[in-house]
């Protein structure tokens, strides 16, 4: 049987040190190769049947250990995650420290789980956002005319506001999120890039050029903008849930029945759990600016 020792990390992140006897991976190793033994095909034999000896000669050490390592780390991980009541935001990160034949395997599991926050007194700082906004607005003699074409509309006014709403949120909020969510969010990142970046015919080292960047501030660049992605997002919901903002299935009903396309209102239908995260996401930011 495996044993394990669990670290708290900084920022929410949970590390788990798994080892597992030699004899306990040569069980899994025998159960693999007779999974792959079910599942292979080979001429002359119907699927399953496949004998013993001949098997041996079509699997690899290698296929038996990647099947062998992919079900036991699993198994492995969803143990873990119910003995220890994690609740992890995204997949784990998973290294195999040691893994040669015949002796005990190490494996690394790093956790993030949802960040703690603290909120601090944000009706209070946007509450006095709003009044600064509204004597800014008001004219007096001397003040600087509007510009040519009229006053701002007030949908400017309101997206100025907002923006401003959230910098606050950002600046009153105490929250840190872990570093295995923003490595993830950064490398998807880079790599959609590099795939635009190589469809247009330009080499990484020129369009960093072109931009006047480095790798290194480019990531630093990347990392800022993760950061406060996913600071909001997860303030957002914490003022929803403090709040008690909900989405009803009426709200849904509303926004399906102007698809006119059938296709693609079953596709939103099904979609439904994505579509109520973005609704109430925008009941939390109407009800901010209504403070």
């Amino acid at each position: 049987m495996y044993s394990y020792k669990k670290e708290k990390l900084p920022k929410n992140t949970i590390q788990l040190m798994v080892d597992v006897p030699k004899l306990d991976i040569k069980k899994e190793e025998s159960e693999a190769f007779s999974r792959l033994q079910k599942n292979l095909k080979i001429e002359g034999f119907r699927q399953g049947k496949v004998p013993k000896d001949i098997a041996e000669k079509h699997l690899t050490k290698e296929v038996i250990y990647q099947e062998l390592a992919q079900k036991m780390i699993s198994r492995i991980y969803q143990e873990l995650l119910t003995k220890e009541n994690l609740k992890p935001i995204i997949s784990p990160k998973v290294d195999l420290l040691k893994a040669k034949e015949g002796e005990d395997w190490q494996i690394k599991i790093i956790v993030a789980e949802k960040p703690t926050i603290s909120l601090g007194d944000y009706k209070k700082v946007i509450k006095e956002l709003k009044e600064k906004a509204q004597k800014s607005n008001i004219w007096v003699p001397g003040k600087e005319n509007p510009p040519a074409g009229g006053a701002k509309k007030p949908e400017e006014d309101k997206n100025k506001l907002l923006n401003e709403v959230l910098t606050a949120l950002l600046n009153e909020s105490k929250i840190e999120i872990s570093d295995l969510v923003i490595e993830e969010e950064i490398s998807h990142r880079l790599t959609h890039l590099f795939d635009e970046i190589q469809k247009i015919g330009l080499t990484t080292e020129n369009y960093l050029k072109s931009k006047s960047l480095t790798m290194d501030s480019l990531k630093a660049q990347f990392r800022k903008e993760t950061e406060d992605t996913y600071k909001l997002e997860f303030i957002l919901a914490e003022i929803a849930d403090k709040e008690n903002l909900k989405v009803e299935q009426a709200d849904l009903d509303k926004l399906f029945v102007n698809i006119k396309d059938e296709k693609e209102k079953k596709t939103a239908t099904q979609n439904s759990y994505y579509y109520a995260t973005i609704l109430r996401k925008q009941k939390t930011l109407d009800y901010l600016i209504s403070l």
